[in-house]
């Protein structure tokens, strides 16, 4: 009888988290979409650089740059989003089918692992377009990074912590897939 019990809770301790997880992605995506915005309204070509030296101001181009990346970072959070909301809405869909136990909905696990695999990819092509669109920003305010100083650290100070924590974030994105979708996988056929 608790054998029974414990099978039966497992899926729906599965679904919860699966909802848990994808309220994260788009919780996480939205703080990153309002930076984006905030990044828009800071953009200005024409921006006070620290340093007097006219060779290190960027040109028109650099900002050009600047506006298309965020652009691109704006698009694939948003992608990103809409997949996990879409996934959030098919597992609420179905748990809300069954009365009784309406956090247990069966899921097909290959539509499940590509939604959220490409949710995944969606926040790590924004996450990219927005170190490159931030380090752009510090060119415009701190100077071209051919001129050293402040705008060189920002950059690398940027690309190590946003690289590190993105690093970590495929990995355990990869775990999560191999870990929990294969043994469902090979337990289905």
């Amino acid at each position: 009888m608790d054998g029974a019990n414990s099978t039966s809770t497992q899926p729906s301790s599965r679904t919860s988290i699966h909802v848990t997880a994808i309220d994260s992605i788009v919780n996480v995506n939205s703080l990153f979409t309002i930076a984006i915005f905030i990044g828009f309204s800071f953009t200005v070509p024409k921006a006070h650089i620290v340093g007097n030296t006219q060779s290190c101001h960027v040109g028109i181009e650099t900002v050009r740059r600047l506006i298309v990346s965020e652009i691109v970072s704006f698009s694939s959070f948003l992608f990103s989003s809409l997949i996990a909301q879409s996934l959030k809405l098919t597992i609420n869909s179905l748990n809300s089918l069954d009365p009784i136990e309406h956090l247990k909905a069966d899921i097909n696990s290959s539509a499940l692992k590509f939604g959220l695999l490409g949710s995944a990819v969606g926040s790590v092509v924004g996450c990219l377009s927005l170190i490159v669109s931030i380090s752009y920003a510090i060119q415009v305010k701190l100077g071209v990074i051919s001129c050293g100083g402040e705008s060189v650290f920002a950059v690398a100070v940027l690309a190590v912590l946003v690289g590190l924590g993105l690093l970590i974030y495929i990995m355990a994105t990869i775990l999560h897939l191999f870990h929990c979708f294969i043994p469902q996988i090979m337990a289905d056929k």
